[in-house]
């Protein structure tokens, strides 16, 4: 063969697949766990503790819901890019060019919330005058963007230990303040009664769907390792299903010690709900552990976002709806290299403008829309390719009540932010709008049509 012949053939360079179901478990619970040390409560000021609980069990049901689809799903299209895959062999490029839109925003929001978090907490601690957030948020966003860039396998070791010490912790408190004997520590009759448990009627509960996403917003990102997972039929829906019983206990106990300690009015307003919950036990160590434990979990959710919103931006620059440039994958390390680059300085532009309600609000208003689109997506996969016309990594059950109830919680949920945030709904879905229209009209002359669809799969009638 002469030199010019192997040039111009150049060997491709793809995603490693290393990883397993404990790596799927520390990318989905790592990203979520943030939820249980701040976030969740702001729903206590919308209705009070008793609504924080009943949200907390309700978007559960949302929740597994979404677990049950994205397992089928993914499962079956095992992608980089997630929802974007799905919503690229299922609906098409303008639904697959939003929905990638949404993960980005709904992570890179996200990790903006998690370095501010991590900022406050040591700012609070340090009790310094003049000290500023500013360089810590600096630190854990470039730090983190540092170690993705460097592999994923590393990543995600990094983000299971990390994960399992701060989900340990909520454990440690938990058992430590005698959750079986009211009165010891803790006094849930005092902070919870007939007059003050729902202070705005049920209109409080709704408005609480608001926060409550918080409780495990992101657990779908365990789909952006669909790519780099050894056996995706086994490991996405292991590691996302055990991911949200370990979250739905880890929300129940957090729940339960901070409303036994905490009135709802200052439950509702604090950033350090179990940091809070371990000063007031009296006990120094406990104390000392929470403050850790806030800062593992902000990071270990930041890690994590870092790599779901990369493989997301590759996934659009692979398919060229965005410049190719994006799609670029390291000789070396085998990450996105270039998505991390370009997105980091935009977390960063983010951390120093927003503060953490609005960071919070803009991830879950986009991760809501992204779980409206998955709540019509199944239906329609369903539709296409039923059941035994290929070959499913996973099949979830109950089909399509999962899909049903997802919508309806949806549904419920954009009115409860609207309720709160208008003008921030009001403003995300005319970007949408907007951006929907440049793709359509500028971009997609770039995609390629005949290369979207890489499944073996017979091609639905109009695709």
């Amino acid at each position: 063969m002469s030199q010019s012949t192997m040039t111009a053939t150049p060997t491709k360079i793809s995603l490693s697949r290393v990883l397993g179901p404990a790596h799927v478990w520390a990318l989905g619970v790592g990203i979520v766990l943030v939820g249980e040390y701040t976030g969740w409560n702001f729903s206590a000021d919308k209705g009070g503790s008793l609504a924080a609980l009943i949200v907390c069990w309700v978007i559960g049901l949302l929740y597994t819901s979404v677990a049950m689809i994205d397992s089928e799903v993914t499962s079956t299209i095992a992608a980089a890019g997630g929802q974007y895959a799905q919503a690229k062999h299922i609906v098409g490029p303008l639904m697959a060019f939003n929905v990638a839109l949404y993960m980005v925003f709904a992570y890179t929001m996200l990790e903006v919330s998690d370095a501010i978090l991590v900022g406050d907490t040591i700012v609070a601690k340090a009790g310094t005058d003049g000290l500023n957030h500013n360089a810590f948020l600096a630190v854990t966003i470039i730090g983190l963007a540092w170690l993705n860039y460097r592999g994923v396998l590393a990543t995600l070791n990094f983000n299971f230990i990390i994960t399992a010490l701060a989900y340990l912790a909520i454990v440690v408190l938990f058992l430590s303040v005698a959750p079986w004997s009211q009165g010891t520590v803790l006094r849930l009759g005092e902070m919870i009664t007939p007059a003050n448990a729902l202070p705005y009627g049920w209109i409080g509960v709704i408005a609480s769907f608001h926060f409550g996403i918080w409780y495990f917003l992101g657990i779908e990102g365990t789909t952006q390792a669909a790519e780099e997972v050894r056996s995706p039929a086994r490991a996405l829906p292991y590691g996302t299903m055990a991911g949200m019983i370990t979250l739905l206990i880890a929300g129940a106990m957090t729940w339960y010690v901070c409303a036994s300690l905490m009135p709802w009015e200052y439950l509702g307003t604090t950033y350090y709900p179990l940091w809070d919950a371990g000063k007031l036990t009296g006990s120094p160590a406990l104390e000392n552990m929470m403050f850790y434990a806030t800062l593992l979990a902000a990071i270990a959710s930041a890690n994590g976002c870092v790599n779901d919103a990369a493989r997301a931006w590759f996934s659009l620059g692979r398919d060229r709806y965005l410049p190719t440039w994006f799609s670029a994958v390291h000789p070396k390390y085998r990450t996105p290299y270039r998505s991390i680059v370009f997105l980091l300085p935009i977390a960063l532009a983010f951390a120093f403008i927003s503060d953490l309600n609005q960071a919070i609000t803009f991830s879950i208003l986009s991760g809501v829309l992204q779980y409206t689109f998955m709540s019509i997506n199944i239906v329609m996969f369903r539709n296409r390719w039923p059941l035994g016309s290929i070959r499913r990594g996973y099949t979830h059950p109950f089909h399509p009540l999962p899909a049903i109830v997802l919508f309806i919680l949806c549904v419920i949920t954009f009115f409860a932010i609207f309720l709160g945030y208008g003008a921030q709904l009001t403003a995300m879905v005319v970007f949408y709008l907007v951006v929907s229209i440049w793709f359509h009209f500028y971009r997609y002359q770039y995609v390629r049509r005949g290369d979207q669809f890489t499944m073996p799969w017979p091609k639905p009638k109009g695709f």
